[in-house]
């Protein structure tokens, strides 16, 4: 038979058994899709990806010894299947990084009430795992690029030039490797969540996502604003939710002089208690200030979260002045004018 010919042959086998296998693999893991170990729900099928690749390579590997051929297509095929090595495994690599950060994001719910704690552990895990991939991708170029003799060799000669290189790019993307920097301080120090409710740049919204180099907001009317990481670092802003998810929230009324404050006050706790949006907390109404002209009445109230606030405070002030209007309208605003005769 061909050389060529029983190479292609003995090739083409190799691949056909490494997709079997694969198959069989495949099979496995979707059949014991979960495994736990001490509470972690560890998802092994992000795997497959990879694997559908690197299995048949390694079969294909395994019968290059085989083929009959010439050292040097032999060792050109051994130098490739060498890169394609690097590459995948460093794909796995990262799969694994992502298995990783799952199995342990799943035992921390930011669903619940009280996620303050799942909040800060789903943030520092993400961008953590941020960072490893992406060590790990120049981990894997530089090994490919170690390879070459040739590319060695030259950047051997290039380590002379590398200061004067490095303080050139260190100029040039200072504001890049700063962003880089805070998102390693925003990990560790966490003045800022996954679902922090936050004001920032006169805006209230929600953070939806913490990247190493900038952050999403999700305003309350759906837009998003995107502010680069170093902002929360440098500037200030207000986060509601640092040290609880549970917020207290005013409603401010201003009435006439002749306005029966302890009959609001019982109705603010009426309302308060057929409102499903309060967490029972605190009811709480004060005279918080009196000018020449107006009485202001203060209602303080606690909520679970800040959207249920939002709308408690709405809710609370829509029924006082409905309860106003329809029992004391006369203790509504007015300006007396006195005239001497």
């Amino acid at each position: 038979m061909n050389d060529y010919l029983f190479s292609a042959i003995v090739l083409a086998s190799g691949f056909v058994a490494g997709w079997v296998l694969y198959f069989l693999v495949s099979l496995l893991l979707k059949r014991n899709d979960r495994f736990f170990a001490e509470g972690l729900k560890v998802d092994l099928r992000h795997l497959k990806s990879p694997l559908r690749f690197l299995i048949p390579a390694l079969c294909v590997a395994g019968s290059v010894p085989l083929l009959r051929l010439t050292e040097n297509t032999r060792l050109f095929i051994g130098d490739f299947m060498r890169l394609l090595f690097i590459a995948l495994f460093g794909w796995v690599a990262i799969k694994i990084a992502y298995i990783v950060r799952d199995a342990l994001l799943n035992r921390y719910d930011i669903t619940v009430q009280d996620n303050v704690r799942a909040r800060g552990m789903h943030t520092q895990m993400r961008v953590i795992t941020n960072i490893i991939v992406v060590v790990i991708v120049v981990l894997t170029a530089s090994f490919i690029l170690m390879s070459f003799p040739h590319v060695r060799h030259i950047g051997v000669s290039m380590l002379a030039s590398a200061g004067i290189v490095g303080v050139v790019v260190g100029f040039a993307a200072q504001k890049t490797l700063g962003n880089l920097i805070a998102g390693i301080q925003i990990a560790i120090a966490q003045p800022i969540r996954l679902d922090d409710v936050v004001v920032i740049e006169g805006e209230w919204g929600w953070i939806e996502e913490i990247t190493l180099t900038f952050v999403v907001v999700r305003i309350w009317d759906l837009r998003r604003l995107v502010v680069p990481i170093s902002y929360f670092l440098e500037k200030p802003f207000q986060n509601w939710t640092r040290t609880s998810a549970d917020l207290l929230g005013t409603v401010s009324i201003y009435t006439d002089y002749t306005v029966p404050v302890k009959e609001v006050r019982n109705e603010l706790t009426r309302i308060l208690k057929n409102s499903a949006k309060w967490d029972n907390k605190v009811d709480v109404l004060q005279v918080t200030n009196a000018t020449e002209k107006t009485v202001e009445l203060r209602a303080l109230m606690s909520a679970a979260d800040s959207p249920a606030m939002w709308d408690l405070r709405c809710e609370v002030r829509e029924n006082l002045l409905d309860f106003l209007q329809r029992r004391f309208p006369e203790c509504l605003p007015r300006i007396r004018i006195e005239m001497k005769g």
